[in-house]
């Protein structure tokens, strides 16, 4: 077990990178590495160690798994992103992979930040730990190597799960910036099949979603199509972006990853990954796409990305039918669970087990990130997300834009 962990801020201004965290005082203690890798062929040399870690580390969760750093990696490569910043610090002990925590460099108007890899396009801040390292020890060590080898003046942590591992590792000087939001969740693992899970949804809820089926049907079938091949997959994925960013305009509205030029560009690459898993599926009236989603398998979890509807047919709840067709889906592949992540809709919560509590962290490590911090992410931007969604549509663009750039 690695020692109990100092505050992080007494280790951000350290001038060499932290070679070593020692262990608990014991009769056979050995040191632990911490290393920085900042290259795809680092990367590749990792990748035995990682993909053993990811197997067995309690929690380890898509969005830091190998296979998403790969497809971050080579996507930025490809695009010949000259500001792409990568920095993954790993902790070994006795030449076996121990903790993982994949980060990037940003660079905005006002600082230099570590954020999570891929952060533009990833829904989870986490990092990979071993059954037997302290969380908290961990995220110490990881944050100051990645720290001493690219200076920076904070981090972010956005969509932190409670009772992940990060939340469990987080320094106690972070500091909570923005308001909590829920992340829904089918705990599949809890019921023998689909057929017992679906007893659990409420008589009246069920009543309904048949009703609703039935007068669908009555104009013509109501098919469900799980997407086999690689042209398939591509098609599901172009839809959805089409109909997702279609009604981010609509609301005037958009996120990180639809605000990055290069998003579908990067769905586009993922069905040729030999190394990633994707579900991609469709919910068809008279042929034609209601309403479909796709999303990732990881470690028997099904992590839903993008989904879109058709918002025409909205009285009968094509997001609601369909989103029972997936979980369905999910069951029958015998995945332990699915995620529906940040945020919560009804359509969602009509399916979800429970909702996991989901919050942003900053480190401050400058008097820069320590003042930028404290006004932006602490005070402003709450107070500007909160204009942004209570102003109408045509107003909105001019928020987005301030919201982006700090």
């Amino acid at each position: 077990m690695i020692g109990q962990a100092a505050p992080f801020g007494a280790f951000a201004n350290r001038p060499e990178p932290l070679a070593a965290v020692e262990r608990a005082p014991t009769a056979e203690a050995t040191a632990c590495d911490v290393t920085v890798v900042r290259t795809r062929e680092g990367l590749d040399e990792l990748a035995p160690g990682w993909q053993a870690l990811e197997s067995e580390a309690r929690g380890a969760i898509f969005f830091q798994s190998l296979a998403w750093c790969r497809a971050v990696f080579d996507f930025e490569a490809a695009r010949g992103n000259t500001r792409f910043e990568p920095v993954i610090a790993t902790l070994a002990e006795g030449g076996r992979l121990k903790a993982v925590l994949p980060l990037e460099r940003i660079k905005t108007m006002a600082r230099r930040v570590l954020v999570p890899l891929g952060h533009s396009f990833a829904q989870y801040s986490d990092l990979i730990v071993a059954a037997d390292v302290d969380p908290a020890a961990a995220v110490m060590a990881l944050m100051a190597a990645a720290v001493a080898a690219v200076p920076a003046d904070g981090a972010n942590f956005l969509k932190v799960r409670s009772g992940s591992v990060l939340a469990a590792g987080m320094p106690p000087d972070n500091i909570v910036t923005g308001t909590a939001q829920g992340a829904p969740y089918v705990a599949l693992a809890d019921f023998p099949d689909f057929p017992a899970y679906f007893q659990t949804i409420k008589s009246k809820t069920r009543k309904n979603m048949r009703n609703a089926r039935n007068r669908l049907e009555r104009e013509g079938p109501v098919v469900h199509r799980m997407a086999e091949t690689e042209e398939d997959i591509l098609s599901v994925i172009e839809r959805t972006h089409a109909g997702r960013a279609d009604r981010l305009k609509d609301q005037g509205l958009t996120s990180r990853a639809f605000a990055d030029t290069g998003f579908l560009d990067f769905c586009r690459r993922l069905p040729g990954a030999g190394d990633i898993d994707l579900l991609a599926m469709s919910l068809t009236h008279n042929g034609q796409p209601i309403a479909e989603q796709w999303g990732f398998v990881h470690n028997k979890r099904y992590y839903a990305f993008v989904a879109s509807r058709d918002f025409s047919n909205s009285e009968e709840s094509p997001g609601k039918l369909h989103l029972g067709e997936v979980i369905r889906a999910c069951a029958d592949r015998g995945l332990e669970g699915a995620d529906l992540m940040v945020p919560v809709m009804p359509y969602k919560l009509t399916w979800a087990t429970e909702v996991v509590e989901v919050t942003d962290h900053a480190l401050a490590l400058t008097w820069r990130g320590r003042l930028v911090t404290r006004l932006w992410d602490q005070l402003l931007r709450p107070i500007l997300k909160h204009a942004l969604l209570t102003s109408p549509p045509w107003l909105r663009p001019a928020f987005m834009r301030v919201l982006g750039r700090a």
